[in-house]
């Protein structure tokens, strides 16, 4: 029993909300992302848009880069894996990225969606300036951080440009040689390019 004049003590677990605001809050930010661009959107103003708590944007979705991921299926997650990446040997983080890029589109339930949103955000004018956000703030920024040098961004622009280019080389274009090649045989010769980009002098 709460004695008058105190607040019951507030129960742990997810905030209230309608059955259905997961939902909700799914259209609300494919429509905030989409209206915005990936920078400018918000937890809050997706919060607001689905007409819940912001707290319950992020209990079912804990960051921006995964309420996203979530809103426009994205297949693969940069964001949870460049990290790990950039904190192993520095001499293999080339090696490290073209594997793991290879890694997941090798994997058919991943590349058939992947392939999906990259044909789809090259060809239309609304949705390519969202994955660009995307990549900047979840990719690029997090090499250019830790490369700290002068031209980190060039670096990093040129590392996207390759993986762009392999990507497109080998599962939409599916150019001879690129597509007959094992991911083995990629990875040690794009490797090395890679890594020129991110740490040579």
């Amino acid at each position: 029993m709460v004695e008058q004049g105190t607040s019951a003590p507030r129960r742990r677990g997810r905030p209230r909300g309608r059955s259905d605001a997961r939902e909700r809050i799914l259209t609300a930010a494919a429509d905030e992302f989409g209206a915005r661009g990936y920078d400018a959107t918000t937890m809050r103003g997706v919060a607001a848009r689905a007409e819940v708590d912001s707290a319950l944007v992020h209990h079912y979705f804990g960051t921006k880069a995964d309420l996203f991921a979530a809103a426009v299926d994205v297949p693969v997650r940069p964001d949870l894996v460049v990290p790990t990446i950039l904190a192993g040997d520095r001499d293999r983080w080339g090696e490290a990225v073209i594997a793991f890029v290879l890694g997941q589109f090798e994997r058919p339930e991943v590349r058939r969606r992947a392939v999906v949103l990259l044909r789809t955000s090259l060809g239309n004018p609304l949705a390519t300036p969202l994955m660009v956000g995307f990549l900047r703030r979840e990719l690029l920024a997090r090499i250019v951080a830790e490369l700290d040098v002068d031209d980190a961004e060039l670096r990093a622009g040129l590392v996207a440009s390759q993986i762009v280019g392999l990507i497109v080389a080998r599962y939409i274009a599916k150019l001879p040689g690129i597509a007959d090649a094992s991911p083995e045989e990629l990875v040690a010769r794009i490797g090395p390019t890679v890594q020129r980009y991110l740490t040579a002098g």
